[in-house]
């Protein structure tokens, strides 16, 4: 399975979407021409899943492309911590209809030289705080009717979704509302037996589309 491209490592305070540099938006910008308009669900392994679903959703809005930022891993999420967000409300509170649409926006404005051509700021919703008696499963019909609200107001929707070897069916579910999952992983994982490996779990997930990006 032929990588649709490669992005750098990105470490430290470069990961925050604010922080985008011109480097890594020329990357982010030849992955949004080959990506489509559908909402894009990125999973991975290690650090490149966090650096691949803020730089694509950061690149996007500084083109100037209404774009949205979802936090779609319940389980362990990373986006809020990384990004300077509200940890709730987020999507664990749309989903318990404890938290109207509107609420759970936050936008994110883009700083510096790179982000001259955005016209709005990125909005992010965060996975926001479990409930006392368990967590919301991600494969309702809300949560359906949100990914398909967002996909009619936004140029670009991206979900950060759970890391590749999920179990617990969430990956499955955020799979089934994007047109492309992509998978954002090391060179070790994207050749040889591994590659193969990792062509048969995405080719298994319900999306209309998947490919792989190179991290490293």
């Amino acid at each position: 399975m032929k990588p649709l491209g490669e992005i750098r490592n990105r470490s430290g305070d470069s990961v925050r979407a604010g922080a985008l540099r011109r480097s890594d938006l020329r990357a982010f910008d030849a992955l949004l021409e080959r990506i489509g308009d559908g909402p894009v669900l990125v999973t991975g392994a290690g650090d490149g899943r966090l650096a691949a679903s803020t730089g694509l959703a950061s690149a996007s809005a500084a083109a100037g492309s209404r774009t949205a930022l979802v936090d779609c891993d319940l389980e362990e999420p990373t986006l809020a911590g990384a990004l300077g967000l509200a940890d709730e409300p987020g999507l664990h509170e749309y989903l318990r209809a404890e938290a109207r649409a509107p609420e759970i926006l936050q936008p994110l404005v883009l700083a510096g030289p790179a982000s001259a051509k955005a016209t709005d700021p990125l909005v992010c919703i965060s996975a926001g705080a479990p409930a006392p008696e368990g967590r919301v499963p991600i494969d309702s019909a809300d949560f359906k009717h949100a990914v398909a609200h967002l996909r009619s107001g936004y140029d670009l929707v991206v979900l950060h979704g759970p890391p590749l070897g999920d179990d617990s069916g969430a990956l499955h579910a955020a799979a089934a509302q994007a047109d492309l999952v992509l998978a954002c992983v090391g060179p070790p994982l994207a050749s040889g037996r591994a590659g193969r490996r990792l062509k048969k779990g995405l080719g298994a997930l319900p999306a209309a589309r998947a490919e792989i990006v190179v991290y490293g």
